[in-house]
């Protein structure tokens, strides 16, 4: 199959190909519910070694900066607590972490999570966190500008490899809430 976007080999449908993802996204992809059929989820395999976004685009395709989205893994604290939550923003923004995450998240302070704290809790590699089977119970903060998007290139677990994604999917992601102004432009 041909994929959407970006000038990849092949793209094949998630369900079709759950051993080349890693556990908690294949769980997602094989319970997956909502509007969007996981056969619109699609899977393209990437080399590690290209997966900086410079590297990347270069190798992958030029329209894949203004069509891809990160995933990171935000610490919300408060008192003796800490709250885990993911944010989806464009890769051509940065999420408003200390203001309306920090405020979504009734904490006093929030920070991007450490390295150890998001593989850990996710069971996922840095550098490849996708919204696609997060943890039970977190919250997933969505940028609508993500899911205007007809399909959003996102990690898919791993370094190797990615998921071209139906925008509005995101949106119906357990957890998912979309807030408007999450992502800041670079400055």
């Amino acid at each position: 199959m041909r994929a959407p976007i970006g000038n990849f080999d092949t793209a094949t449908p998630a369900p079709d190909c759950l051993d080349a993802l890693i556990a908690p996204v294949a769980d997602a992809v094989r319970h997956w519910q909502g509007g969007v059929p996981a056969e619109r989820i699609l899977y393209v395999d990437t080399e590690p070694e290209w997966a900086d976004t410079a590297v990347f685009v270069e190798h992958y395709g030029s329209d894949l900066v203004e069509r891809s989205a990160n995933c990171v893994v935000v610490a919300g604290k408060r008192g003796g607590g800490t709250t885990l939550a993911a944010c989806l923003v464009l890769s051509t923004t940065r999420a408003d972490v200390n203001g309306l995450v920090r405020r979504q998240l009734g904490a006093r302070k929030a920070s991007f999570a450490s390295m150890d704290t998001a593989t850990g809790e996710t069971g996922m590699e840095y550098g490849g966190i996708t919204p696609v089977g997060l943890p039970s119970g977190w919250p997933l903060f969505v940028d609508p500008a993500v899911i205007d998007l007809p399909y959003v290139l996102v990690g898919s677990g791993r370094r190797r490899g990615k998921l071209l994604v139906p925008g509005k999917a995101f949106a119906e992601l357990p957890g998912a809430v979309v807030l408007e102004g999450l992502g800041l432009g670079l400055a």
